[in-house]
């Protein structure tokens, strides 16, 4: 094909990639509305935070606050002892699944994706079923509990979430699509171990898969609150998220007993925060997940595009 017929052709694909300015406009019009839609819930749930008990049982909910008050945030503060206890556990059990997680799925991604591996099918077939049929509150309970031993345990907090099926094929479309046989083979053919190659080659050039696969363990594990109503009774192993779920238990529980109880608690019962508390909750779990989405919002965008699209 001559240089001139090639710049036709190309010419003519580039009508295919062009967008129309009334199109841009609506585009953005559609995102801006999307994120308004988004952003409104967070706003709400800030300003009645702020807002004091008597102000929300006469006005209602506002984006605005009517009336400004800490009290949610005085009281959730006044529980310091066990929220830093529940924080430490949160925490520790955030980044440590995570970073088994993240090794975890990668490997069996990595695994699965080599076509000269006698396994692969049944292995890709073991990870897929669990995508279509669950086996059960039941069984899985049962298997943690009593054979795994893990009840009252920080690892019960931990292991039941560290591997998805979800994850797993995001990792294998990503390694078999993203990573050339050749450079493998030639590790191979230099005496590389399938560790090494692995850890000091696959991983170090997969980051956007990483802080892929990395965001969504560390939204499960920070947001999880189940696993620790299923399995902990040791309040001291409470996550953060649970235990402020059993504060806002408690003060419904107090709420609705205050006429059965002396004077003086039935009045401090009266005056506890209840819809400002549970808001300031909410504040509380998504504030740190919120500050931390930007810097892995680059990578996250990469590796879910090349994860899931191609291939």
């Amino acid at each position: 094909m001559s240089t001139k017929a090639r710049a036709n052709y190309e010419s003519g694909l580039d009508k295919f990639n062009r967008v129309s300015n009334a199109t841009n406009v609506a585009f953005h019009t559609v995102f801006i509305l999307l994120a308004i839609v988004c952003l409104v819930p967070v706003l709400v749930v800030l300003s009645v935070s702020l807002s004091s008990e008597d102000s929300i049982r006469h006005t209602g909910y506002h984006i605005i606050p009517t009336a400004l008050s800490g009290e949610a945030y005085h009281y959730i503060a006044e529980q310091g002892t066990m929220i830093s206890r529940a924080l430490g556990v949160s925490v520790l059990v955030t980044v440590v699944g995570t970073v088994l997680g993240i090794l975890l799925t990668t490997s069996m991604g990595y695994v699965i994706s080599r076509p000269n591996y006698k396994l692969k099918g049944l292995l890709t077939w073991i990870v897929f079923i669990p995508m279509v049929f669950n086996g059960g509150l039941v069984s899985s309970y049962y298997i943690n509990s009593n054979l795994l031993g893990l009840k009252d345990t920080v690892w019960a907090l931990i292991l039941p979430l560290a591997v998805s099926s979800f994850n797993v094929i995001i990792c294998k479309t990503f390694f078999r699509s993203t990573i050339p046989d050749g450079l493998i083979e030639s590790a191979e053919i230099d005496g590389a171990s399938q560790f090494r190659i692995f850890f000091n080659i696959i991983l170090p050039i997969s980051l956007p898969l990483i802080a892929t696969i990395g965001l969504f363990l560390c939204f499960s594990y920070w947001n999880d609150w189940f696993q620790s109503m299923l399995y902990i009774n040791n309040q001291d192993l409470y996550s953060l998220q649970a235990l402020l779920n059993s504060l806002m238990s408690n003060v419904d529980a107090l709420a609705k007993n205050a006429s059965t109880m002396g004077i003086s608690y039935a009045t401090l019962v009266a005056t506890m925060p209840k819809e400002s508390a549970r808001m300031a909750v909410a504040i509380v779990i998504v504030v740190p997940v919120a500050a931390a989405y930007p810097f892995f919002q680059k990578y996250f965008i990469s590796g879910l595009t090349v994860g899931a699209v191609k291939g």
